[in-house]
């Protein structure tokens, strides 16, 4: 067993099953030494987070919903990776909030996702950098989506 595998387990975490495409790409993209990981949404067979951050969903349904995206990225890592995934690092987040015209909280909807990247993979592998932004809409009419190197 990995210490990825370990540490999902100790957190009781599961990882969701890879969801499926919405479109015509690849789920992640493994490039030298670096995994591309396309944009992944707050959708999974049991806990979907659908709508408009500031209209009718909370700050706290938002930053539940990037959780989503952080367990589907790790879900795609663990797929693309296999027995590597201990060497696995974040690099970079880019999220999209699908927020009401003048919600100003995306930061803190991002962070449900950077949150459980760094108690996943620890301080210094999970830490990573991150931009968000604030959009009329996300496909499914998910709340957050989130792309990951």
């Amino acid at each position: 067993m990995t210490r990825f595998d370990q540490r999902v387990d100790e957190l009781g975490i599961s990882l969701p099953e890879l969801p499926d495409r919405l479109g015509n790409y690849v789920p992640c993209r493994i490039n030298r030494h670096q995994v591309f990981i396309s944009g992944q949404v707050s959708i999974t067979a049991d806990g979907s987070v659908v709508g408009e951050v500031g209209g009718n969903l909370s700050v706290e349904d938002g930053y539940r919903g990037a959780r989503l995206c952080a367990l589907n990225i790790l879900a795609q890592l663990r797929a693309a990776l296999k027995e590597d995934i201990d060497r696995a690092r974040a690099v970079e987040l880019t999220g999209f909030v699908n927020a009401a015209p003048d919600f100003t909280q995306a930061s803190a909807v991002m962070s449900g996702a950077s949150d459980l990247l760094v108690e996943v993979l620890g301080e210094e592998r999970g830490s990573h950098a991150r931009s968000t932004v604030g959009v009329s809409s996300l496909p499914a009419g998910a709340a957050v989506g989130i792309k990951a190197v």
